[in-house]
C-alpha cells in the first residue's frame, strides 16, 4: 500500500501535492493545517488520517484526535504532531506501534531508535526556519521494511519529480 505523508500546511495546498500524492491510497497529515478545506482538498485524492497540531484552532480541526493510531500492511503506526509531546511515550508503548509519523519541527527526518521507526516529512506549507518545503510517500508491503521517499517541493517546481527523491529502506 502507498501512503501520502504531509504536515505542516500551514493554510497553503502546494499545487504539486496532487502529483506527489498520485496513486497513494491514502494520507497521513501530521498536523498544523490551519485552514479546514484543505483537509476536503486532501481528501479528494485520498481518505485522509489527520491528527490535530498545535496552530489548528478551528472547530473541525480541534475535532481531529491528537493522536492516531493505524494498522496498514501488518504495520502498526502512530501519528501524532509534535514528537517532543510529553504524552508520546505513553502513547507510543500504548499502541506497540512500529512507525510514528510526527510534524511540527518543519525538519524532514528518517530515523530509528531501537525497534520504532520515525518519520517526519517536514513542512509542505510555506517556506520557514531556512527548511525545505517537503511531503513524503511510503509504501508498507506486509513482511517487508517501508520504503519511504521524501519529496522537494521547491526543488520539484524546475525539476522532474523523481530527481529530487530520496528512498530510504528501514528494516526491523
Amino acid at each position: 500500500m502507498r501512503v501520502g505523508l504531509v504536515s505542516d500546511l500551514h493554510g497553503h495546498f502546494d499545487p504539486l501535492l496532487p502529483k506527489v500524492l498520485r496513486g497513494v491510497e491514502g494520507i497521513v497529515l501530521a498536523g498544523d493545517t490551519i485552514d479546514e478545506s484543505l483537509l476536503g482538498r486532501l481528501r479528494e485524492i485520498a481518505p485522509l488520517y489527520a491528527v490535530r497540531g498545535n496552530n489548528d484552532h478551528s472547530p473541525g480541526l480541534l475535532a481531529l484526535p491528537e493522536f492516531l493510531e493505524l494498522d496498514v500492511a501488518g504495520v502498526r503506526i502512530l501519528v501524532a504532531h509534535d514528537r517532543k509531546d510529553r504524552r508520546l511515550p505513553a502513547a507510543i508503548a500504548r499502541s506497540r506501534t512500529n512507525l510514528l509519523v510526527v510534524g511540527h519541527s518543519h525538519q524532514p527526518l528518517l530515523a530509528k531508535e531501537g525497534k520504532l521507526l520515525i518519520v517526519n516529512p517536514g513542512s509542505a506549507g510555506p517556506r520557514r526556519f531556512r527548511l525545505p518545503r517537503t511531503a513524503g510517500t511510503m509504501t508498507l508491503v506486509r513482511g517487508r521494511s517501508p520504503r519511504v521517499s521524501l519529496w522537494d517541493l521547491d526543488r520539484d517546481a524546475r525539476y522532474p519529480l523523481a530527481l529530487s527523491r530520496r528512498e530510504v529502506a528501514i528494516g526491523p
